[in-house]
């Protein structure tokens, strides 16, 4: 059995040799252009499309893959993340409870309810994006290497077919020079053979010539029927799979979008939540300062706010500050001679009959310039520090300027005049800066 399984296997090799052979001289006869070559234009069309469409498809599943990878990055990138605000944020701090929580990955949304996993929302993302896009996609490029080792094939069952049928052809031609040659007149030495042997002679010719060209046929009807049947099947399928692409790019792209369309509305409602407790820290880490400020000593003995830091290095004002007037030294000087003595309110009601009327806070806007961005009123006073700055009493009203160049504003501060000066000398000359958390807008 195993003398027979080596004869078979030995000429089984033999067979696929002389193929190939046969082969590779059909091909060098058809380059050479001495031998016709079977040509289908919409079968070469077809697979011209299927190769551009294995590439796209090959690059597509690629980029895939590498999307499910940057997924995964960015979930491990986002729970270190969390960890890092768990590990930095203080116990006393708003919201400690809610931010462990968030870094544990487990937050729970008051509105249904319902535990939701942040954890668990990217483990499903990744996990529905391999499902509906990956799998789908392995699956529709699993179907191209069949096809292309059938396309192999049926090019070299076109190259036995054309060698089949040139075969037979040189056959017939051989077969009626043959018929040609019987036909001639006998020779010598056939003429010398007795009457029955020339028949034998004869009819032994014909049989070898009817014999070769029997076998030839017969070669080429297989070789035609194999190939046929290929290529009857990769003319049905080849433009039915074309055809799929456009499938398989709509659904893919659909579910990736869908899947991040649910993902991050999801995700966007716990970043809500991360974001509304940094919201709550900040306020009360301003209503903490104001606190403090309130119960800091002042300089007018009163709980006011604290003053922002400056820090431009000259005043924001490009112009130097007017001369006092002579009533504004007068007043200056009153208190400053009792400023130690407790004294009492004093309503100035008389005036100079030259002299501007009383200063209302009720002043129309029609009458302020059109430089005025908006009006502020005192709420504490405050002593002027530099000689940029204003003096103000609770109750003034401050008329507020841009700053002539933004770059010198400093956070928490404005720049403006005393109302009272612009009613009495219609100018704004006299301006200085102030901080703005003394003041409330009007």
């Amino acid at each position: 059995m195993a003398e027979v399984g080596k004869g078979v296997n030995a000429g089984k090799l033999a067979s696929n040799v002389q193929k190939r052979l046969t082969r590779a001289q059909e091909k060098v006869m058809q380059k050479l252009g001495k031998a016709d070559e079977t040509k289908d234009t919409a079968f070469e069309e077809g697979v011209v499309n299927f190769n551009k469409q294995l590439v796209d498809g090959t690059k597509l599943q690629k980029d895939l893959k590498a999307y499910l990878v940057a997924v995964k990055t960015m979930h491990e990138c986002s729970k270190r993340l969390h960890d890092c605000l768990a590990e930095m944020y203080d116990p006393e701090w708003f919201g400690k409870e809610e931010v462990d929580s968030i870094a544990e990955e487990m937050i729970e949304k008051e509105m249904d309810n319902n535990l939701e996993d942040t954890d668990l929302l990217w483990q499903d993302f990744h996990q529905n994006l391999t499902d509906n896009a990956l799998i789908s996609m392995d699956a529709y490029l699993a179907q191209f290497p069949d096809i292309k080792t059938r396309i192999a094939k049926r090019d070299r069952k076109l190259v036995d077919f054309d060698s089949a049928r040139h075969h037979f052809a040189s056959i017939q031609k051989g077969k009626k020079k043959d018929e040609a040659k019987i036909a001639k007149p006998l020779t010598l030495v056939e003429k010398a053979a007795p009457g029955w042997a020339q028949g034998i002679i004869t009819a032994h010719q014909f049989a070898q010539t009817n014999l070769s060209r029997n076998q030839a046929e017969e070669e080429l009807g297989r070789a035609q029927k194999v190939f046929e049947e290929i290529n009857y099947d990769l003319q049905e399928e080849l433009p039915t799979l074309w055809n799929s692409r456009v499938g398989i790019y709509v659904n893919t792209f659909q579910s990736v979008a869908g899947l991040e369309e649910k993902f991050h509305r999801e995700m966007g409602k716990l970043n809500q939540n991360l974001s509304d407790v940094m919201t709550k820290l900040d306020e009360q880490r301003l209503a903490n300062s104001e606190e403090a400020a309130n119960h800091s000593p002042s300089d007018s003995g009163s709980d006011a706010p604290k003053s922002p830091q400056k820090s431009r290095e000259g005043p924001p004002v490009s112009q130097p500050p007017r001369p006092a007037s002579p009533q504004e030294v007068k007043e200056e000087n009153i208190i400053n001679l009792f400023e130690d003595a407790v004294v009492p309110d004093i309503n100035i009601s008389t005036q100079p009959q030259n002299e501007a009327p009383t200063v209302t806070n009720g002043s129309s806007d029609a009458e302020l310039p059109p430089s005025v961005l908006y009006k502020v009123k005192a709420m504490h006073d405050y002593g002027a520090t530099d000689s940029d700055e204003l003096d103000l009493k609770a109750g003034d009203i401050v008329l507020v300027l841009p700053f002539a160049n933004p770059d010198e504003q400093d956070d928490g501060w404005l720049v403006g005049v005393k109302e009272t000066h612009w009613l009495e000398n219609k100018n704004l000359l006299v301006k200085g800066v102030f901080p703005e958390n003394f003041t409330q807008k009007l």
